[in-house]
């Protein structure tokens, strides 16, 4: 008996571990409390990622303003504003789970690109933009979905055969930087 309630103890004692665990690894997949955000919830930039063989990365970073807690869409809504012949490509799966983002945390969509081919076959885009997934506050209020960041990474391949931004999953965390 006095076995049977040792083993009872550490599994009670293993099982909370594990729910606090669960609860903090878990704070940056979305809740069902939290609502979806709206662009005046959060700033965001594009961050350098690096660049190697004409291959570029960056990342379009989202962080949460101080007080605010939303929640982002796993497929963010991304393009581009000029560079015409250069196409965003979002790899991100439909089903991409929403990611949380709260006080000053952040979360970021890689991007990817190649900058390789001639002048005449190379574009550089003004800015590229991301719709927010609310429209509007919890009271119905009217909010522009619509965030603009210019374009700080020069010219991308504009070519018919490698013309696109490739464009990831909302990722939690800070955006890797170069």
């Amino acid at each position: 008996m006095k076995n049977i309630r040792r083993i009872a103890v550490a599994v009670a004692v293993a099982g909370g571990a594990a729910a606090v665990f669960a609860g903090t690894a878990g704070a940056t997949t979305a809740d069902s409390s939290a609502l979806p955000c709206t662009a005046n919830q959060f700033s965001t930039k594009l961050v350098y990622g690096g660049a190697g063989a004409g291959q570029r990365n960056a990342a379009l970073q989202f962080t949460a303003n101080e007080g605010e807690r939303c929640v982002l869409s796993g497929r963010a809504d991304v393009n581009l504003v000029g560079a015409h012949n250069v196409l965003v490509n979002n790899e991100a799966p439909a089903d991409a789970p929403p990611v949380l983002i709260a006080n000053g945390s952040s979360a970021y969509v890689p991007l990817h690109w190649t900058a390789i081919g001639s002048d005449d076959e190379q574009q550089t885009p003004n800015a590229m933009t991301m719709t927010a997934p609310a429209d509007s506050n919890p009271h119905g209020d009217p909010i522009d979905p619509n965030v603009t960041v210019d374009w700080t990474f020069g010219a991308v391949d504009a070519g018919a055969d490698s013309h696109t931004i490739d464009v990831g999953a909302v990722t939690a965390g800070q955006a890797p930087a170069a």
